[in-house]
């Protein structure tokens, strides 16, 4: 496992389009979540202990939000041969497991992963109504320990957004394991 960084990307990034199937065999796209003021997509996988770890953080916030109109997706860009963890059908399971409220997506080809420069997972974009990047970090200040968490700062990214004001400049990018790239 290697350990990476989130990239540090200028807000105001448009949101790149995708055509993706869930876990759920329906298919996806930006379109789909058109209807949330705030949108929240969450580059993630199976086998991560970093997303293992935070999984039932993004229920929790889904579900806080979720009235608001913030809607979150996950989407798996580790389909690669030598993670037999990363299918559809393990995806399903997992979905299932940690009772998840939001859609889980897979990204067979990678494309929507660099598209959107994803390095990591977690690694996490806010996108406002009209889809811009207004916040590129991570979930709180302790990954491993949610006991240990001082500062939710996606939680006040998203709380902010919704009371009509910008999440803070100051962005901690997010950690995690690296994204299994298929040369």
């Amino acid at each position: 496992m290697t350990l990476l960084s989130s990239l540090n990307l200028p807000l105001g990034t448009v949101a790149a389009d995708f055509s993706l199937v869930g876990s759920d065999g329906r298919n996806y796209s930006l379109e789909s979540f058109a209807g949330a003021k705030v949108l929240v997509v969450v580059f993630m996988c199976n086998h991560c202990p970093y997303v293992q770890a935070v999984w039932g953080r993004l229920n929790a916030l889904q579900a806080k939000y979720a009235e608001a109109g913030v809607q979150f997706v996950g989407i798996n860009p580790n389909k690669n041969p030598s993670y037999e963890e990363e299918t559809l059908e393990k995806m399903a399971e997992y979905y299932q497991e940690y009772k998840m409220n939001f859609p889980y997506l897979m990204d067979e080809t990678q494309d929507v992963a660099r598209a959107y420069k994803a390095q990591c997972t977690p690694d996490i974009y806010v996108f406002d109504a009209e889809r811009k990047l207004v916040y590129h970090g991570r979930i709180d200040d302790n990954w491993k320990d949610v006991s240990m968490v001082t500062h939710e700062e996606l939680d006040s990214a998203l709380s902010a957004l919704l009371e009509g004001k910008r999440p803070n400049l100051a962005q901690t990018q997010s950690m995690g394991c690296s994204i299994k790239w298929r040369e």
